[in-house]
């Protein structure tokens, strides 16, 4: 983190002074992965720096609505991270779909002519998707991020190729066509093919294949062919394992943490796959970062190890460490390598329950049931959530406040922030990916009961808070009242104190504080920065708060 970052947070924590041991932090807000706020985009579909790569290998617009790429880059993540956006939000990871070279063709799924615009269509792992960009713009990307104190977590997908077309032959030998999943127990949901033309990778295997030619000569006529197989001869050679497809996929997928310090991986379609070939991914990566930060230090931005977040479909913290087959074959994949797994639940949850049922209920979870030192990754809306939590952008506020304030991480969706409009025209999981509302956000357009710069700000000043205190995500949860709603949160780890509290209650102007600050003791609500003194156990305010987030000063 450069100097001028710790610097800014260095006098936004301590900027009063207040009786050493009553400081909600003694030090410097240390950054746990139980408590990140992590920012999930599409490239393809957020920012669009570099226009000159917005058409490749014969791709037109000319797809279904939102199924054809339309522009968005990786240097238009880049420039967003100069230009502070992600620090404002207080985000402190963000998560990137699939980068690499996508199929060149499309395929009409039933919904009209699509393209691998979202990344999950893999056609050579080796290679980044001109249409996202080059390694130089990854390299930057990182190395933007790691300066800004924001860390970068890849997309994976091992699970399969992407679709056939005329441009882009099956993987031979590598991938089995079918039966079609019907996830009826392990063996339904594992060996087969998630659709129809998704070539599944036969990961279970340790049978040595041959590369495909398709991909040999692609390589021969980049230029790159003996670079890339020498660099396989020396992994094999190195490590002992077999020529056997996930092997190759191991090794192509590492060379990103190697090469440019990438911090962790998002793994797709995780519950559809053998669980031992992400243990054997992590290992890789675990190995691949920590060389990676002994020859750049002056770059690394901290000692943590390699992180990996599962995606179980429908995994729910109420699953804890075992994910359940229909079939009833469970599987701890957090044996695996994984620290966390992304929670499918909570939006269920808060269509009929109290925030503070599920507040207590996750707190228990996670600091004394079976998740303990492990996490959930916690989402309102997503990529291929058809039922997100507000689809019609209607309860913006409180969708900001269950998120950045339950326990676990939070995923923010791009757009979240901004009340991003789904698009009713589209069909599917296009309707979810719609262009970034950044001329929305820059003409402060108006909603039926709200603006976009208001609902943006909201977002703002939750994701600070959170991020300067750790104890909101990885913390200890205490109900206090009822009415109005409040909650503290502590964390006491190694010597690391840190105490908030929250009132989720709007323009509280009174409030009882006794049992977390003490008597005399100056409190600044986050909100809105207003200071207030605890007098007689309580605190008053003057200023409208759509909800109070109070820390020592």
């Amino acid at each position: 983190m450069k100097t001028t970052s710790l610097l800014l947070l260095f006098i936004l924590l301590f900027s009063c002074k207040a009786p050493e041991d009553q400081k909600t932090t003694q030090k410097e807000a240390p950054f746990l992965w139980e408590n990140a706020t992590v920012y999930f985009l599409l490239a393809d579909r957020f920012n669009n720096a570099d226009t000159t790569n917005d058409f490749n290998f014969g791709r037109e617009q000319d797809g279904a609505t939102l199924r054809s790429f339309m522009g968005g880059d990786i240097k238009g993540i880049t420039q967003k991270i100069k230009d502070g956006y992600f620090n404002d939000l207080g985000v402190n990871a963000i998560w990137v779909n699939p980068l690499v070279e996508q199929i060149h063709g499309s395929v009409d799924e039933g919904t009209g002519k699509t393209y691998g615009f979202h990344g999950y269509w893999t056609k050579d792992w080796t290679a980044l998707d001109p249409n996202f960009g080059t390694m130089d713009d990854l390299a930057e990307l990182i190395k933007t991020a790691h300066e800004n104190g924001i860390r970068i977590l890849l997309d994976v997908v091992m699970n399969h190729t992407g679709p056939v077309t005329d441009q882009d032959p099956i993987w031979k030998d590598w991938v089995r066509t079918e039966p079609n999943c019907t996830y009826q127990d392990w063996e339904s949901t594992v060996k087969c093919t998630l659709v129809d033309n998704l070539p599944d990778i036969l990961t279970e295997s340790e049978e040595e294949v041959e590369l495909p030619q398709h991909l040999l000569d692609k390589w021969e006529e980049e230029g790159r062919l003996e670079k890339e197989l020498t660099e396989l001869d020396e992994f094999f050679e190195k490590t002992g394992y077999p020529r056997a497809p996930k092997y190759y996929l191991i090794k192509w997928i590492t060379d990103y943490i190697r090469e440019f310090g990438v911090d962790g991986f998002r793994v797709d379609t995780v519950k559809h796959t053998e669980a031992g070939i992400w243990g054997e991914l992590y290992a890789e990566a675990l190995k691949a970062l920590r060389d990676w930060k002994n020859e750049n230090q002056e770059e690394k931005l901290d000692d943590l190890d390699f992180y990996m977040v599962g995606e179980i479909y429908n995994y729910s913290i109420y699953d804890g460490l075992e994910y359940t087959y229909d079939g009833d074959t469970a599987i701890n994949f957090f044996d695996e390598g994984f620290h966390s797994m992304i929670n499918f639940s909570l939006k269920w949850e808060l269509k009929d329950k109290h925030p503070d049922m599920i507040f207590t209920t996750y707190d228990s979870l996670l600091n004394q049931g079976e998740l303990k030192e492990k996490s959930v990754l916690n989402y309102l809306s997503s990529h291929d959530d058809g039922n997100p939590f507000d689809a019609d952008r209607t309860n913006v506020f409180n969708t900001a406040n269950y998120l950045m304030l339950a326990p676990g991480a939070a995923q923010i969706y791009y757009g979240d922030e901004t009340a991003r409009l789904l698009n009713a025209d589209a069909e599917g999981d296009a309707k979810l990916r719609s262009l970034m509302n950044w001329d929305e956000l820059e003409t402060d357009a108006k909603r039926d009961d709200y603006s976009i710069k208001e609902i943006h700000k909201h977002w703002q000043k939750l994701g600070q808070f959170r991020k300067n205190h750790p104890s909101i995500g990885a913390g200890h949860h205490q109900k206090i009242s009822d009415a109005p709603y409040s909650f503290s949160r502590t964390l006491n780890q190694n010597d690391f104190k840190d105490k908030v509290m929250v009132v989720m209650a709007e323009n509280v102007k009174e409030i009882v504080v006794e049992n977390v600050f003490i008597e005399n003791q100056e409190v600044k609500n986050c909100y809105t920065g207003e200071t207030s003194t605890v007098k007689n156990g309580k605190l008053k305010f003057e200023k409208d708060s759509r909800l109070l987030l109070l820390e020592g000063v």
